[in-house]
């Protein structure tokens, strides 16, 4: 992929929101349409359709048979891993953190993002495209889905530099209160493996999140891919009463990079991240 091509990594993203549509409002072992119907129906290229199927093969929810078609995958199992309190505080990362943005446009939600977002599917979202570093070096892949109501003049500078929690608590109010957040493994495609600088198919860590304010009313929709060589997910249980301690706000919370929920506001969680030393 180039990523310096206007719309390739957007068109390639409500591609693989379209079939995921199709997978969602199915049963596991029903038949998806063929690779390409779904270019005839979606009015995309073959390339894009099969990058977009290919992604969600590798992800588990499509299956393809040989000389029958693709069907939806069988469903995953779920853990859910929880903390005595059920909040954890943000923990601690290395490395300096920053942005190189990828794409930065406004536009209408579409019936799955506005699903989860809770909004019609005609209402408008700013999509937010962008490559995570850690000292430089890429980290992860960030796909925001945030409500256009809330972030009135969002610029992309402040999505390079700035924390976009904080502009939302101190340019328009709202507080950001619960994360709530998924983690499944995963490999990266061809495009994600340029753009993070490591082999096609290398193991990642893919990180679905829908983040909502005080009041319940989803924000904003995330999916991240993190580095699998060099970032890893180490679970806190409390397995008895402890001491009460204060809670330390400065770090690092697994899908959510430094300064992002870092004046304060909670989050709900179980899990923390840390990033390897190695490469």
């Amino acid at each position: 992929m180039d990523a310096d091509v206007p719309g390739t990594v957007l068109k390639r993203e409500r591609t693989r929101d379209a079939v995921l549509e199709l997978i969602e409002s199915r049963s596991p072992g029903d038949a998806i349409p063929s690779e390409r119907a779904l270019c005839s129906l979606l009015g995309v290229s073959r390339p894009t359709v099969r990058a977009a199927v290919d992604e969600l093969v590798a992800a588990g929810l499509l299956v393809r048979e040989h000389g029958r078609g693709m069907f939806v995958a069988p469903a995953k199992i779920t853990q859910e891993l929880v903390a005595g309190d059920r909040s954890l505080t943000v923990p601690q990362a290395a490395g300096a953190w920053s942005s190189r943005l990828l794409e930065f446009t406004t536009l209408q939600a579409g019936a799955r993002v506005g699903r989860k977002l809770r909004m019609s599917p005609a209402a408008e979202i700013v999509y937010v495209a962008r490559l995570r570093l850690v000292d430089g070096a890429p980290m992860a892949i960030e796909h925001l889905h945030i409500r256009a109501e809330l972030v009135p003049g969002l610029s992309a500078q402040e999505l390079e530099n700035g924390d976009l929690y904080e502009h939302l608590r101190a340019t328009h109010g709202v507080h950001v209160h619960e994360a709530v957040q998924a983690i499944e493994p995963t490999v990266v495609t061809r495009a994600e493996a340029k753009l993070l600088d490591v082999p096609e198919l290398s193991p990642a860590l893919l990180f679905e999140r829908l983040t909502s304010d005080t009041s319940g009313r989803p924000v904003e929709y995330v999916h991240s891919l993190y580095r699998g060589d060099r970032y890893r997910i180490v679970s806190r249980l409390a397995l008895g009463p402890a001491a009460e301690v204060a809670p330390d706000r400065e770090g690092h919370h697994p899908g959510i990079p430094p300064g992002d929920f870092a004046h304060g506001d909670a989050i709900t969680s179980s899990t923390r991240g840390d990033i390897q030393t190695g490469a």
